[in-house]
């Protein structure tokens, strides 16, 4: 029960820290949620195989969430190497 209220906040920060990055996209932010993406695909697959009763609606739901979440990821990157281009002294790739 505890590893899927973990799984749950995971994958509910990731969404938030993708957001975040969309928003105002820094490195740093686009780490933290690549770091998250893969925590939740980790701890989704563990609890995918430990009941597997559940496999049909457990796919369904990650697959949402991981289009959902590269969705907004692959925007935000695109936003960003944009504000890089207008925004260099701004939009360093250190930050």
């Amino acid at each position: 029960f505890m590893l899927l209220i973990t799984h749950i906040l995971i994958a509910l920060s990731s969404l938030v820290f993708s957001t975040r990055a969309f928003i105002a996209p820094s490195t740093n932010k686009f780490r933290a949620s690549y770091m998250l993406i893969a925590a939740t695909l980790v701890s989704g697959t563990y609890l995918t195989l430990k009941n597997p009763a559940h496999l049909a609606q457990s796919c369904a739901v990650g697959i949402a969430y991981l289009a959902t979440v590269t969705a907004i990821t692959y925007f935000a990157e695109r936003k960003f190497t944009r504000l890089q281009t207008e925004k260099p002294h701004i939009y360093a790739r250190h930050k």
